[in-house]
């Protein structure tokens, strides 16, 4: 039951947050193979003010082993 959690600066519609989530669960039905009724997927939005003590200290810096993907400059994003 793969469960996808997006954090990102707010100012997305609901539209495009629903894409996005749709969007995220073909890829993880195609790539995980499993259903698309296993797939939740959550999008938390953080304040760019936030970002670093929220998510890039104890989500990025502090997870290397489950890291798959890194921004380039934290701070351009």
């Amino acid at each position: 039951m793969p469960h996808v959690i997006v954090k990102m600066y707010p100012g997305r519609t609901e539209e495009q947050k629903i894409r996005l989530a749709e969007a995220i669960t073909r890829s993880v039905v195609s790539i995980a193979v499993c259903s698309e009724d296993a797939v939740s997927v959550s999008i938390e939005e953080i304040a760019p003010e936030e970002w670093r003590e929220k998510v890039d200290e104890p989500y990025v810096s502090k997870s290397k082993s489950t890291l798959y993907k890194k921004t380039k400059d934290i701070q351009s994003v």
